[in-house]
């Protein structure tokens, strides 16, 4: 019974662990395997819970180690690919003197994915739908994008401006009040999963992009999403 106690908790390590991995591997510049262990460490969070709630050992410990793990894997592994990859990007004469500093602004992701999971852990409105942009979904569109559209950020001739207006945006859609929703299923009923299934359908053809197919299938998860919260607000 004690160890089918620890099974959650160990899985929520090996997502933290995966983060850790990958937060080297941005260091280093390896962006394809730090989009992998995110990956990995997307896999392990999602089992945790599930796994939690299967063998009926749900405790606040595993609460609060998941958003520990959530922040590294999930905030500063994605703020760390930026933060490398910002370092590589030209800049204009002007901003030369303060070049070094620039790439710093990455960490907004981290510190705002924090800001985001501690709020959800205390907001009792996210049980069938998420408030703000899911931590997951923002690491994933952040290591895709470099990984797989980094080159061609690089030569746009403001490459920079591009990246921090991109991380002010999601720095913002993590801690704002729209309602995106979840990709849990309660029954298989298209009536029910009408928007889930709509999201799925038009996303498979999306993972022909390969290694950048998170940043269009993140990218139409919140159109779609918004598109719903105005609608809703409208009605």
């Amino acid at each position: 019974m004690a160890i089918k106690r620890h099974i959650p908790n160990t899985i929520t390590c090996c997502n933290l662990f995966s983060g850790c991995i990958a937060c080297v591997m941005a260091l280093e510049g390896s962006f394809i395997t730090a989009l992998l262990f995110i990956v990995l460490g997307a896999t392990f969070d999602f089992f945790d819970g599930m796994v939690a709630r299967l063998l009926k050992v749900s405790s606040p410990l595993g609460v609060q180690m998941d958003s520990l793990a959530d922040d590294v894997t999930f905030g500063l592994a994605p703020a760390a690919i930026v933060f490398s990859f910002m370092r590589t990007l030209p800049l204009p004469a002007f901003l030369l003197p303060v070049g070094d500093y620039l790439p710093y602004y990455a960490f907004l992701i981290a510190v705002f994915s924090a800001i985001r999971l501690a709020k959800f852990n205390i907001d009792t409105r996210q049980k069938s739908t998420f408030i703000g942009l899911p931590t997951p979904a923002n690491a994933l569109f952040w290591a895709s994008l470099v990984a797989g559209l980094g080159g061609w950020i690089t030569e746009l001739n403001a490459g920079w401006l591009f990246m921090m207006g991109l991380i002010t945006l999601f720095s913002y859609l993590l801690v704002s009040n729209i309602a995106m929703f979840s990709l849990k299923f309660k029954s298989l009923r298209w009536r029910s999963n009408k928007i889930r299934y709509i999201f799925l359908m038009c996303s498979l053809p999306m993972l022909a992009l390969g290694i950048g197919a998170a940043v269009a299938i993140i990218a139409w998860y919140l159109v779609l999403s918004i598109a719903l919260h105005i609608r809703k607000n409208m009605a």
